[in-house]
């Protein structure tokens, strides 16, 4: 923030001026204020303001003195502007003379101020960056300031100067997506001023000066910085060119369109560098892909079909190509599939967090991957997935079918059979009984009869129950068939089972 100091005589028109202007918008904070020039020295040798907006009749010392004994006395002035209600010409000569930045009339226009403030704010940055002695440590916060605010015509040389630059030259803002700590060292020593808008994206700045030595070409340009930043296992270098400006002061124009060459990255992913010139004309998509394949996949992920899973992957990335999509649409397109497959899988009871490729496929989908990378690593996590899937799938037969075995031990006495309980449970009967048998190493009916049996054993042991009323309760509807089943597994028939535990041969 850029410190101002507030001087008026009168508190309520310094009040005003704190009310009326929205100062930490326009990057500003009001640090004090003064009622006189004396007061007001005072308060800049403490607070050393950036600013200072004063009147100019003042009781002590008045502004215009004020201004004069502040240049005198310091090395390091702050910038002055003077609110003043006197329109004589001669107030204005002598505050030009002094190097008052503006000269505004009361009552103040809140607009007129305000267009002041923004105009000179970056002004006042790049003053505050060259005064603190770290001109020469790099050419970030002028690079910011360029890429980022409208430069008037008249502070133009002061930013030239501080890159090393000539205002008049012909200027290219070039993206650089390069996600590797050597970047910086390596735009250090080809002498361009760079700055790292965020992580892994640099802003460069090149001039004619700089294009001359490739025929001013910026393809040619473009080809040998990216030579420069070699590729790495993990880390692709992606170059985006904005639109050549006349003027130091329109770099921001530059940068704006170097931005908007990036969202075809996928479209033209493979090529070297973009160009804005080049695609400008180009219509780019923000819409989804064809939910049919977002549905498709699901379902082959579900299936486990591995191949029919890389197939359609294909052709959703083939897709983002063809339909020029912005990176935020593929991101989005992405996150949908990925919501898709977690549902999925919670669905199913398990917990996506077990998916080791899930973290990095959710960082990958932001803008600074290659479309190559991309496939490779969401393509990873649908493998993944598919897998994780099967494998539930198995967990919940082996659930399914316990909740079967349970279901059988507590109606086995009734009319059951694996057709009657494969319904119940919506099941195929011929894969129920596969099921069983692969689960407990015993048929189904093996199973029941054994149930069966042993239950009829207990109920001659512990009551006087006929034949037929124990075949009836254990769920035989025919006596001779329990009968026949009974001696089949105890090698001696019901009677000769219960005259053994009375003792009757």
């Amino acid at each position: 923030m850029n410190k101002v100091l507030l001087v008026d005589d009168e508190v309520f028109v310094r009040k005003g001026l704190r009310n009326l202007i929205d100062w930490p918008s326009l990057g500003y904070e009001v640090a004090a204020e003064a009622d006189n020039g004396e007061e007001a020295l005072a308060a800049i040798e403490s607070e050393k303001p950036d600013l200072v907006v004063t009147d100019i009749r003042m009781p002590v010392l008045d502004g215009l003195d004020l201004i004069r004994t502040v240049t005198e006395r310091q090395k390091s002035t702050p910038t002055f502007i003077i609110v003043s209600g006197y329109h004589e010409f001669k107030y204005a000569q002598q505050a030009l003379r002094y190097g008052v930045h503006d000269y505004i009339l009361k009552p103040i226009d809140e607009n007129e101020l305000t267009a002041t403030l923004k105009k000179l704010c970056g002004r006042l940055r790049l003053r505050k960056w060259t005064r603190s002695g770290k001109a020469g440590e790099g050419s970030v916060p002028v690079l910011d300031l360029l890429a980022q605010e409208d430069i008037a015509p008249e502070d133009e040389p002061e930013f030239a100067a501080a890159l090393g630059m000539e205002q008049s030259y012909r200027f290219v803002y070039i993206l650089a997506e390069y996600a590797d700590a050597s970047a910086g060292d390596v735009l250090t020593a080809l002498g361009l001023p760079y700055h790292e808008s965020l992580p892994g994206h640099f802003g460069v700045l090149a001039d004619s000066a700089k294009l001359a030595g490739f025929g001013g070409s910026i393809e040619s340009f473009l080809g040998e910085l990216q030579s420069k930043l070699p590729a790495r296992p993990g880390c692709s270098v992606a170059l985006y060119a904005g639109r050549c400006v006349e003027r130091i002061g329109s770099v921001k124009e530059s940068a704006l369109t170097a931005l908007e060459a990036s969202q075809y990255k996928y479209a033209y992913d493979g090529e070297p560098y973009i160009l804005y010139d080049h695609v400008r004309d180009k219509p780019l998509n923000h819409l989804h892909v064809d939910s049919q394949l977002h549905a498709r996949l699901l379902e082959q992920i579900e299936e486990n079909n591995r191949a029919a899973c890389e197939s359609t992957i294909g052709e959703m990335f083939r897709e983002f190509q063809t339909r020029i999509l912005a990176p935020k649409a593929v991101a989005s397109a992405l996150s949908r599939c990925v919501i898709g497959i977690v549902r999925v899988i919670r669905e199913m009871g398990g917990d996506e967090c077990r998916l080791p490729s899930l973290h990095a496929t959710i960082e990958g989908m932001q803008p600074n991957q290659g479309l190559k990378a991309l496939k490779e690593m969401f393509s990873q996590f649908v493998i993944e997935a598919a897998e994780y899937v099967a494998l539930l799938r198995q967990e919940q037969a082996k659930s399914g079918i316990h909740q079967i075995r349970k279901y059988i031990e507590q109606h086995f006495t009734e009319n059951i059979s694996l057709k009657s309980i494969s319904a119940k449970f919506y099941m195929n009967p011929v894969y129920l009984g596969q099921l069983f048998k692969k689960t407990y190493n015993i048929y189904f009916n093996e199973f029941v009869l054994d149930l069966r049996i042993q239950e009829a054993k207990k109920l001659l042991r512990q009551t006087d129950l006929r034949m037929y009323e124990v075949a009836q309760k254990v769920g035989f509807q025919n006596a001779d068939y329990f009968v026949t089943q009974f001696e089949k597994l105890e090698k001696m028939t019901p009677t000769e089972y219960r005259n053994k535990l009375l003792g009757n041969k």
